[in-house]
């Protein structure tokens, strides 16, 4: 491609990750033509270098320490990991980096793929530069999606691209187990990769600037998280701020804020998310290059009737599920605009993501995992409801118990006094994130406290604990 082409579709989506693709599948459902732009691997971050990785990371660490609390079978689980049958396993989750199947499945629906970096410049607009610097104009009649996810955010430490440091991509895709690891941050990449790493044998130090993990779940997840790193052998230090950081002959040295230098092989930054959106030309149609893009519940960009943002880039739920969510939704109030048809805008209408607001679910996949879906006791008073928090020990629970000897774990339910409806539920403790649905299912769906007497969970499984939780609301 030598010479600047132009190719007009119903809908343009800019980015190729699971939310481009859901936006794509819903508007070829409805029969608009899309194209849809990628400049890496069609499958986005959560194919290669998030979700998918991580967790085929983790779930042989999780496996192993499920079996050692087994009788009968933990004298068989007592050496150490594979880590090159576990770096495999994540290789082949991964297609060891290589995007032919989600080519063929974009195929499959007919969607156009443009390989390149993608721009708007202008209103409908978007120009792509090939691998070849040649360029192809799309027009768009009916909408742009911008579906570029995010990045990692690293600090401003003077010379840390220097030291090379790791962000959430070079952990999930490291070769080799380093010797020493420091990782900062205590959110989700954070005690996710401190657990698989110190459980592949590298001697993990995680500092966290904080009071606690996972400061966006109910305070004791974080807790029995720390509690449970701490005797896989990490160093887990809260309320502790890295000041600088070095590479000396291919050692890292992190220096604290109370001077203390502290060394490793790799370092770790898990400091959060920026947008992918310096680069996609928002300026050509009156937006800051580099922000977070404000929408409405259909996912539409405030002040511009064909612009759509979708999954982290709109900065409500930074979560795969939760982008899949929307972009079901944008697709198909994209093709009910294009159409003409009644847009279903009202609350949990066809067209509104209201989940984002009330009933985003969340598992951390570490051991014990935590899950949480809705609001914390904290966020539902800030937010002015009336609420009781009931919380339940899950070792009471026979399934737990039948799970795993010495089960550890904690179950609390936010309940709205008025409404007597639920606002919130997390579970904290081995396999609970398979509980998580059902509370999605409950708070989503609003289902009064009575009806939930009558959703009879099965003997002997940890789903018990939904009766004991509301055996003990009912006590209280």
């Amino acid at each position: 491609m030598t010479e600047t082409e132009t190719n007009a579709y119903d809908v343009v989506v800019l980015g190729a990750g699971p939310v481009g693709e859901n936006v794509a599948d819903r508007t070829r459902a409805a029969g608009l033509t899309t194209a849809v732009v990628e400049s890496e691997l069609v499958g986005g971050e959560c194919s290669y270098w998030a979700c998918m990785p991580s967790k085929a990371l983790l779930r042989p660490v999780i496996a192993r320490a499920d079996a050692r609390r087994v009788p009968g079978l933990r004298q068989s689980v007592q050496g150490p990991l594979d880590a090159a049958a576990v770096l495999a396993h994540r290789d082949y989750y991964t297609s060891d980096w290589k995007d032919d199947g989600q080519v063929g499945w974009l195929d499959s629906i007919g969607a156009a793929l443009h390989r390149g970096h993608g721009r708007l410049t202008g209103p409908r607009t978007v120009t792509v530069t090939g691998p070849d610097g040649g360029e192809r104009v799309l027009t768009a009649r009916h909408a742009v999606a911008v579906c570029t996810g995010s990045r990692a955010a690293l600090p401003g430490l003077p010379g840390l691209d220097a030291v090379k440091p790791w962000t959430s991509r070079e952990a999930t895709s490291s070769h080799t187990v380093p010797g020493r690891l420091i990782v900062i941050g205590g959110g989700v990449v954070a005690t996710e990769m401190a657990t698989v790493w110190q459980a592949l044998g590298s001697q993990v130090t995680l500092l966290v600037r904080g009071k606690g993990l996972l400061p966006r779940m109910e305070p004791f997840a974080g807790e029995l998280i720390a509690e449970a790193l701490k005797e896989a052998g990490a160093d887990v230090r809260t309320g502790t701020s890295v000041e600088s950081v070095t590479r000396e002959n291919g050692t890292v040295v992190a220096v604290t804020g109370t001077g203390e230098r502290i060394e490793a092989d790799e370092i770790l930054f898990a400091t959060g998310r920026a947008p992918r959106t310096d680069d996609i030309g928002l300026e050509s149609i009156g937006l800051a290059p580099g922000s977070w893009l404000p929408v409405d519940d259909s996912l539409r960009v405030s002040g511009h009737d064909w612009l759509y943002a979708v999954g982290d880039v709109n900065h409500r739920a930074l979560l795969t599920h939760q982008g899949k969510y929307q972009a079901r939704i944008a697709g198909a109030a994209i093709a009910a605009r294009a159409t003409g048809e009644t847009l279903l805008a009202e609350p949990w209408g066809a067209h509104a993501a209201t989940a984002d607001h009330t009933a985003v679910p969340q598992v951390v996949f570490t051991d014990p995992e935590a899950a949480a879906v809705g609001l914390s006791l904290a966020e539902a008073e800030e937010a002015g409801h009336r609420v009781r928090a009931v919380d339940v020990d899950l070792s009471t629970v026979s399934g737990a118990g039948l799970y795993a000897d010495g089960y550890q774990g904690r179950a609390r339910m936010v309940v709205d006094v008025e409404d007597e409806i639920l606002r919130g539920v997390t579970f904290v403790g081995p396999g609970v994130g398979e509980l998580i649905h059902s509370a999605t299912i409950a708070v989503a769906g609003q289902v009064p406290v009575g009806r939930l007497w009558h959703a009879v969970p099965s003997y002997p499984t940890i789903s018990e604990v939904w009766l004991r939780l509301l055996e003990a609301y009912r006590d209280a």
